[in-house]
């Protein structure tokens, strides 16, 4: 079934401080998008308001889960979370005195997850074969690569339809980044998912990106229709490239 976002006109900040302004983007089904922007212009604060952690003061997010719309800025987080949305956050947030493989049990949040709990680690194993040699290492022991990997890890436990990623190259030396960014490819294709991917890193971005926005003070600068419109915006080549 199709899972797709569709985020119009989203006002969002803390107290009185606006960051998100107006803010509308789509990611259709089986896509992967990419929010670029430098640190500080919104992107964490665009997706906590899509798991319902920042709650806008305008605008709606829509989810299409299964054939089913489902309306975010409604629901709590635990909803969002249960309609099969997962997010890979910022920082990895992993528990560093629980084993690698509690961590990722951890991930097995909505009832569909649990059900199949087993599957989902043996997957997971898989797809990470280093976690499955490290599974009864304490998380906090692990590389900065190593622990990014139990936190896509813990995000593909949850069975997800719909995965949010917030900036995953931030901490990691440039070869673990490019590493990082294949595997959310890999995951995106071999789970059939729906992918909305924070980056400020654009050349690994655009890497995997089949399209994507730039986020300016809040705003969304720039729209590009393929990874290829990207490359060529002037914008762009200006402030993430250099030329």
């Amino acid at each position: 079934m199709a899972n797709s976002l569709a985020i119009e006109g989203i006002h969002a900040g803390y107290g009185a401080v606006r960051v998100v302004e107006d803010v509308s983007l789509t990611v259709a089904p089986g896509e992967t998008v990419a929010l670029l922007g430098t640190n500080g212009n919104g992107k964490s604060t665009l997706i906590k308001c899509i798991m319902g952690i920042v709650r806008p003061s305008a605008g709606r997010i829509v989810a299409e889960i299964d054939g089913e719309s489902h309306e975010l800025t409604r629901m709590a987080t635990e909803q969002i979370v249960d309609l099969g949305i997962a997010l890979v956050p910022e920082g990895r947030r992993l528990f560093p005195k629980l084993t690698v493989e509690e961590n990722l049990l951890l991930g097995a949040f909505r009832r569909k997850a649990r059900e199949q709990i087993r599957r989902n680690l043996e997957s997971c194993f898989a797809t990470f074969p280093r976690l499955a040699e490290r599974r009864a290492q304490l998380a906090g022991s692990l590389s900065g690569g190593e622990q990014q990997m139990v936190a896509l890890g813990r995000a593909l436990m949850l069975a997800p339809r719909i995965l949010l990623v917030d900036e995953p190259s931030v901490g990691l030396a440039p070869l673990l980044v490019a590493r990082t960014i294949d595997a959310i490819k890999q995951l995106k294709e071999q789970h059939r998912l729906t992918v909305l991917m924070a980056e400020q890193n654009f050349t690994q971005a655009i890497r995997i990106a089949d399209r994507g926005y730039v986020i300016v003070h809040g705003k969304i600068a720039v729209e590009g229709r393929s990874a290829e419109e990207l490359n060529n915006n002037e914008l762009i080549k200006k402030f993430y490239l250099g030329l």
